[in-house]
Order: structure tokens, then C-alpha cells, then sequence
């Protein structure tokens, strides 16, 4: 199978309702969405659960902030390409509340538009989250986080436009990556507003130019990145024939990579 390209302000202090709150109960978090939390910020799950064959959701999930985590054929925790997930999300569901512990297998697929709500992976396996939707897909990730990742943190496969928003990231590769080399090429759209960063990590977002591809940035804080080794926004010539593709050029151009210096704040 052809390899998905990509390797590796203030913070405000509000998590989703209230991070405190975890350990009281997942019903003082309700659905109150706030700011990125900071690294000590991440939420105590209020147990635990194994799961050993992709939950489906349609409609609504709310995993009153347990930990889900891969055992049986979800267990490896390695980084191939064709580990199931442990949620998979069809058109139109939401997934909140939900921490994804280690192994993670392939984290969570949305195979339409979808809402990602309050959702953490403290150990990213493949990747965290794999947006899978056709052409006028809208994918929303409001809140939660991602850690560990040695690869991608969100991955979009199919077209439409990806929004996050409050989410907090640390130890990656990239973020966000538009599929270099998927038999399938779309024109797709990422927004990142209210991000927090923390070094090390490779790439915010990494977009295809010759489809159409734009990343838009606002409001992003990097912690930790004092040589400025994280890549805001880099782009690619990009191909449906599975080989890797070339990387052509990074930085702002306000066409593709849509931010000014002023969106990008260093701690």
C-alpha cells in the first residue's frame, strides 16, 4: 500500500469546561468549549476500556472522558499503514469527550463530514485522526489534543475543508498533512485558529499546491522552538500514483499558506 506522505498569545489555561472537573465526573465537562490547554493540563480519564473491533458511531458519542484503548487485532501499536480504527465515524457523527490511550492503533476515521469534540490521544499511534469525506466535506476539531505522535496527527484523505480550534499538540511530527500520494486527489482546506504547539515537532501543515491546497493559520503559539525548527506551512507537488512527493517550498505566499508573521506567537 502506497505510503501516506508526511513524517514527522499566553496559553490560556481553560480546557473543555473545565480540566479540573474530569476527576469529578464527565458531566461538569458537558460540551463548554474553551482554549488549548498547556502540557499539565491534560485530563485524568474517569476509567478505562479496551476495545478490540472498531466502534462505529452514527449520531452522538460521549465517552464521559474514559480512556479507549487497542487490544486483540487493535493491540499492536505499531505504525502500518492498514491498522483499523477505534472509532470510525460515519457522515454527520460526533465523537466527544474521549481519550485514546496507548496502543491507539489508527485513532479515529471519518468517513464523511464530522465533529471531533473534547478528544485526546496521549500516545498517537499511525495517526490520530484519518478525514476521509468526499468533495464539500466539513470536519471539525474543537478542543482536545494530541501527543507522540512519530508521524501525523491528522491526516485528510478526502476533500472538503478540516477546522480546528482549541487544540493543544506536543511531541509530532506533522500536524496536519494533505494526502501526498492518495490514488484519489482532492482539493482540500485546512483552517488552525487557537493552537498551541509545544517543540519538538516537524510541520504544522503540509498541503499539496498543485490541487488547489490552502492552510490557514491564526492564533498559534509554539512553546519550545527557540532555532525555529517547526515548518508553519509547507507545500507539495502532490500525485495519485503513490510515489512520495516533492516538497517545493514552505513560508507564507497568500495563496496557499494563508498567515502573517503577527499569527505565530514564540514562548
Amino acid at each position: 500500500m502506497a505510503r501516506k506522505h508526511g513524517k514527522r498569545g499566553t496559553v490560556k489555561r481553560a480546557l473543555i469546561g473545565a480540566v479540573s472537573a474530569v476527576a469529578l465526573g464527565a458531566g461538569a465537562l458537558a460540551t463548554s468549549l474553551a482554549s488549548p490547554a498547556s502540557a499539565a493540563d491534560w485530563p485524568t480519564p474517569s476509567g478505562q476500556e479496551g476495545v478490540s473491533e472498531t466502534r462505529v458511531v452514527s449520531g452522538e458519542f460521549d465517552g464521559g472522558m474514559k480512556r479507549f484503548y487497542g487490544e486483540g487485532d487493535l493491540g499492536g501499536g505499531g505504525q502500518g499503514e492498514d491498522q483499523g480504527a477505534l472509532f470510525e465515524l460515519e457522515d454527520g457523527a460526533t465523537l466527544k469527550n474521549v481519550i485514546l490511550g496507548s496502543p491507539a492503533a489508527d485513532g479515529v476515521h471519518c468517513e464523511g463530514s464530522c465533529t471531533l469534540e473534547n478528544v485526546w490521544w496521549e500516545d498517537v499511534g499511525e495517526d490520530a485522526a484519518t478525514f476521509r469525506g468526499g468533495n464539500g466535506s466539513r470536519f471539525t476539531v474543537t478542543g482536545g489534543g494530541a501527543r507522540r505522535a512519530e508521524d501525523k496527527v491528522l491526516q485528510h484523505n478526502g476533500g472538503g475543508t478540516l477546522t480546528v480550534s482549541g487544540f493543544a499538540v506536543e511531541d509530532f511530527g506533522a500536524l496536519y498533512r494533505s494526502c501526498g500520494n492518495c490514488s484519489s486527489q482532492y482539493e482540500r482546506h485546512v483552517v488552525l485558529s487557537d493552537v498551541e504547539v509545544t517543540a519538538p515537532g516537524d510541520r504544522l501543515a503540509g498541503i499539496n499546491v498543485n490541487y488547489g491546497d490552502t492552510a490557514e493559520f491564526n492564533d498559534i503559539t509554539i512553546i519550545g522552538d527557540d532555532d525555529r525548527d517547526i515548518e508553519p506551512c509547507v507545500k507539495y507537488e502532490g500525485n495519485d500514483s503513490g510515489d512520495e512527493p516533492d516538497e517545493i517550498g514552505s513560508g507564507p505566499d497568500g495563496t496557499n499558506c494563508l498567515y502573517e508573521e503577527s499569527d505565530i506567537t514564540y514562548q
